[in-house]
């Protein structure tokens, strides 16, 4: 059998005895309508199965009350749970969002964001990528918002929410430090995000300005199976660090199995370790990791309550959050 259509507010009309106008204003908050009226459109609604065409209503007011997420590395736990803090601001907004899967590639970029614009979205939020400043333009110019999240970007138009990694890698620094570490790495991806280089240059500029020297690794993928090649190569050294900054917590995971399974080395007795993001990982027994906290879900509200807003320009382009350092037993003296 065919589908059935959806039901129209010309079929409720009819079956109400009023005019299609008296439907609409039914369903519109704040509308006039008598209360005899109204209650004979929603009885007649309720009996036909009839549900507002808001995508219709929306897109006569040149507004689809759509907003892209466009994500990479969608399995990762801290980006699994921005998306779910994203999905429910959005939808607490009455927003409906459109999940967009991407490489970290320019190109894929692009494409999500014209599809974006084909399906007349009213915003997208980049959690992945760094878009070319013309694909932005072009956003800007097909009357979309942007919010670009933990990416480097000075152009005017969107909005930035980014953290302090570089103030958070001297924190870290510090913490070493005060474990009676000297021999400090970095350990990191090969993704080259503008959030990853932030934390390694502020770790490296930190401990540089205490008098301490660093080795920095990087390998693939920001993923856990890096976390293990990287412990590989910082513990077969003839010198062995005593501390490492992992640049994120899955890192870290990968990082600390390898170092207590391979190596036999104890933490934070022999090697103390940090990470980035506290995913639900890290507060496992078997990890108990030193790191620092993303706000998610202030992430979350700033991004929608920017996008509902009606003014043209925001006040403040450029949001920057300081993350909370969670003190867990990886490190001495934490």
């Amino acid at each position: 059998m065919p589908p059935k259509p959806f039901v129209s507010a010309q079929e409720v009309a009819e079956r109400a005895g009023v005019s299609r106008s008296a439907v609409s204003r039914t369903f519109t908050p704040g509308a006039s309508v008598s209360p005899e009226t109204r209650r004979r459109v929603v009885e007649a609604a309720e009996a036909l199965g009839y549900h507002v065409n808001h995508l219709a209503r929306g897109l006569m007011r040149n507004e689809s009350g759509i907003v892209c997420l466009i994500v990479s590395e969608m399995s990762t736990p801290y980006r699994a749970n921005l998306i779910r803090a994203m999905t429910q601001q959005l939808q607490n907004a009455g927003k409906v969002a459109m999940l967009i899967n991407t490489d970290r590639s320019d190109g894929s970029v692009d494409l999500a964001l014209r599809q974006a614009i084909r399906y007349r979205a009213d915003a997208s939020i980049i959690l992945s990528g760094m878009p070319d400043r013309s694909i932005t333009q072009l956003c800007l110019k097909n009357g979309q918002r942007l919010v670009l999240i933990n990416r480097d970007d000075d152009q005017q138009g969107p909005l930035r929410i980014n953290l302090d990694d570089a103030e958070a890698a001297g924190r870290v620094v510090t913490a070493f430090v005060r474990a009676g570490c000297r021999r400090l790495a970095f350990a990191n991806s090969q993704a080259g995000t503008p959030s990853l280089m932030a934390r390694e240059h502020g770790f490296v500029a930190a401990a540089k300005a205490s008098g301490l020297p660093v080795l920095v690794e990087r390998h693939g993928p920001t993923n856990y199976e890096s976390g293990r090649v990287l412990a590989q190569r910082l513990l077969t050294l003839g010198e062995r660090p005593d501390a490492v900054f992992c640049a994120t917590d899955l890192l870290a995971c990968g990082f600390m199995d390898a170092a207590r399974h391979q190596f036999r080395v104890s933490i934070p007795d022999q090697l103390c370790v940090a990470g980035f993001d506290d995913i639900e990982q890290a507060a496992w027994s078997s990890y108990d990791l030193t790191t620092f906290a993303q706000p998610v879900d202030r992430i979350a509200q700033e991004a929608v309550a920017w996008l509902v807003n009606e003014r043209q320009e925001p006040v403040d382009q450029s949001v920057r959050f300081r993350p909370d350092l969670i003190w867990r037993s990886s490190v001495r003296g934490g």
